[in-house]
């Protein structure tokens, strides 16, 4: 069986433990020469199990964040195509550690376009202010807080919809809006 063939069979294979996610994104992290493969398949919402690969793809991040700084243009452009919670949950969370080493950390490796960001700033908006569940909103918040370092316009915007919004969510989405509100004042 070839090492493509092998990724896409650990990859179906993987279930929602730790254990098994962790697997999956420790044979992408031995074998980087699938790295396109592997991010192809995290996009690829018509494939059964691209949701599996993306949970896969939020373990090899925090191992290897600068690994994902030439996939830079896709996450930003295919992350709005994303409908499958269990997909959408994994990449708001890589998503975040991309741009919190972009902005709090100064790592210079992790550089987004001004296009890019521009995508990210519409994406987070949409997961704020869509159906989307409380884990994709919370990193929404986190990231248009973060963007609005940048972009003196987001604050405002945040500010307004979490306050809006504040009473009718969960109490883990009303404690990071909070924390995010006290920040913004």
């Amino acid at each position: 069986m070839s090492i493509m063939n092998e990724l896409t069979t650990i990859i179906a294979q993987t279930t929602g433990y730790k254990n098994s996610r962790q697997m999956a994104a420790n044979y992408v992290m031995e074998h980087p020469e699938l790295m396109n493969t592997f991010m192809r398949i995290c996009f690829e919402i018509d494939n059964e199990d691209h949701y599996k690969a993306c949970w896969a793809l939020e373990l090899v991040a925090y191992e290897k964040l600068e690994w994902l700084q030439p996939y830079v243009p896709l996450i930003c452009s295919k992350s709005k195509l994303l409908t499958n919670e269990s997909a959408i949950r994994p990449v708001a969370k890589v998503l975040f550690l991309l741009l919190e080493a972009h902005y709090k950390t100064g790592n210079s490796s992790i550089q987004f376009t001004d296009v890019q960001r521009q995508e990210m700033i519409a994406l987070h908006f949409d997961w704020l202010i869509t159906d989307c569940k409380v884990a994709a909103k919370v990193y929404a918040m986190r990231c248009l807080y973060l963007l609005g370092l940048e972009y003196q316009w987001i604050h405002p915007e945040l500010q307004t919809i979490l306050i809006k919004d504040f009473s009718t969510h969960s109490a883990g989405y009303k404690a990071v809006s909070k924390h995010i509100l006290k920040k913004l004042k």
